[in-house]
């Protein structure tokens, strides 16, 4: 075979060979890199952080870019160090942190935040509708803010996988608080949660029949105590009787049934969540006052405002407080005793979440793409949006919707 003609055979192989060549991964046109802020939490002792070290590594690894507030992450047992190690960058204060195009946090910023942020940012956080005021609507406005609170994002099914995952923590949490505040320790009543031999069980009313309830219930009766559940809506007290696998007592809420059962409680757990931004309170300040002394109430439902009359909000530094002898816990954040592992849960809910409004091209886009996550839409470029505020705070709205026709 001459010279050339084995080059020819060389080449012909070349050309048919099968051998795998590196190829560059098409990268979308419309792709969107984000330039997150994480900011250290300043307000009502809050411990939890939006994302954890190992999703900022995702987020940074898909070309996004992350600055993270020195000792933002302490409170769930995240240093400095793990994200910086993650790809995050550590600033040293808030002025720098809030530079970003999207702030990403828990509480609702205060006045003092909003000042610090740029016009037209974007925010997710939560809102806390029992604790806002007209002057935080129109802060945000003045400065033409997109912000979204996560409490109201839903899933395509209609859920809220945020709600959902830190109604679950604080069900399966507050039976220990019970306990806490039951104990002679705590100033409470001395009896244990639960029942031993010869020894009636504590009783547990609990307000509400969503996942809250559920998991409260299963804990109660983990605990040997027994457990009454009311709520308004027959479906759901169906639903929470199935999910519990066994019998237990379930009611509609009226005003005598309600009362008999309080007045013999020993804990009672509110776990309504409001209708159509309305607060709902279901337990008036006469009912409280015929309850049995050092019994307890936990108002999980505070950060909507609460469905007891007597209820003020608490923090976790100064948790409780005694009206008419029974004890109040009405703390909004219960999510922030056990900060580690609500961290997880929101951070696997807000990564990928993030990753898909890169694809879609930034926050604005995903907005109006997906009306799951309009809902989550409070205020937009200076405007409220959200029909249920307006209401609460007798201002005007505009309807996202109609934007959205006008933006096609």
């Amino acid at each position: 075979m001459s010279k050339k003609e084995h080059m020819g055979f060389a080449e012909l192989v070349k050309e048919s060979s099968l051998s795998p060549e590196e190829k560059l991964m098409p990268v979308k046109k419309n792709m969107h890199s984000f330039f997150l802020g994480l900011p250290n939490e300043i307000s009502l002792q809050e411990r939890r952080i939006t994302l954890t070290p190992d999703s900022v590594a995702l987020l940074v690894n898909n070309g996004h870019e992350i600055w993270v507030e020195t000792k933002a992450g302490l409170g769930s047992k995240f240093s400095d160090k793990d994200y910086s190690d993650a790809g995050a960058k550590i600033v040293y204060s808030a002025e720098e942190v809030y530079k970003a195009e999207a702030i990403l946090k828990i509480e609702p910023p205060t006045l003092e935040e909003i000042e610090l942020m740029k016009p037209r940012q974007v925010l997710i956080s939560a809102i806390q509708m029992g604790s806002q005021s007209v002057e935080y609507i129109k802060a945000l406005n003045a400065k033409q803010i997109t912000a979204i609170a996560f409490e109201f994002i839903e899933d395509k099914v209609g859920g809220m996988p945020i709600i959902r995952a830190m109604s679950e923590i604080a069900g399966n949490t507050v039976m220990s608080i019970a306990a806490e505040y039951l104990s002679s320790s705590s100033g409470g009543k001395g009896v244990i949660m639960g029942g031993v031999t010869g020894v009636p069980p504590t009783k547990v009313v609990i307000l509400g029949a969503g996942t809250v309830a559920e998991y409260a219930a299963r804990a109660t009766i983990g605990l040997g105590a027994d457990v009454e559940i009311f709520d308004n809506h027959i479906y759901k007290l169906r639903r929470i009787k199935q999910a519990l696998g066994r019998q237990v007592y379930t009611s509609t809420i009226d005003s005598a049934t309600l009362s008999r059962s309080l007045r013999q409680a020993d804990v009672v757990i509110g776990a309504l969540r409001p209708e159509k931004g309305r607060n709902r309170y279901v337990v008036t300040e006469e009912m409280v006052a015929e309850m049995k002394a050092d019994s307890v109430i936990i108002d999980l439902s505070i950060d909507q405002g609460g469905c007891f009359e007597t209820s003020e909000q608490t923090s976790l530094k100064n948790p409780i407080f005694k009206k008419y002898d029974v004890i109040h816990y009405c703390v909004p954040n219960i999510a922030s005793r056990v900060a580690f592992t609500a961290t997880t849960a929101l951070s696997n809910i807000f990564t990928p979440t993030i990753l898909r409004a890169a694809e879609e091209g930034g926050m604005e886009d995903m907005i109006f793409a997906h009306k799951w996550f309009m809902r989550g839409v409070y205020t937009y470029k200076g405007a409220l949006t959200n029909e249920h505020i307006a209401r609460k705070f007798h201002m005007k709205h505009k309807d996202l919707g109609l934007l959205m026709a006008a933006r096609f």
